[in-house]
């Protein structure tokens, strides 16, 4: 990860992209919170963050909205790939709910201020 400090320095504001720091964000909040990171790959489709911590595990999909029909399959389509019944998450900066098929959709704030994920 990156720090975001550097980041807003070196990037110009055109350049910026804020998926990359929500990423970071959340990235160092699961650091925090105990868990062991790593990106998961389901058929070539891309999980942000599979999350491990003692025997429980977490998958972690961040993104800036859902808003967009494209977007939201997108965010989806490899959370719903995976087999087992471990939480699913997608972290956005929506007031919406889009959750379905057993993942849960959360604004970042909500995440950040639950302690019990």
């Amino acid at each position: 990860m990156f720090d975001i400090g550097f980041y807003n320095l070196l990037i110009t504001d055109e350049n910026k992209d804020r998926c990359f720091i929500l990423e970071n964000i959340i990235f160092l909040e699961l650091i925090r919170r105990g868990y062991e990171i790593t990106i998961g790959n389901i058929n070539q489709n891309e999980v942000d963050f599979v999350c491990k911590k003692r025997r429980n595990k977490i998958y972690v999909q961040v993104s800036e909205s859902l808003l967009d029909e494209k977007t939201r399959k997108r965010e989806f389509k490899p959370l719903l790939m995976i087999p087992d019944n471990y939480p699913k998450y997608i972290l956005t900066i929506d007031n919406y709910d889009f959750s379905q098929e057993g993942i849960k959709h959360m604004n970042i704030i909500d995440f950040l201020k639950n302690e019990d994920i």
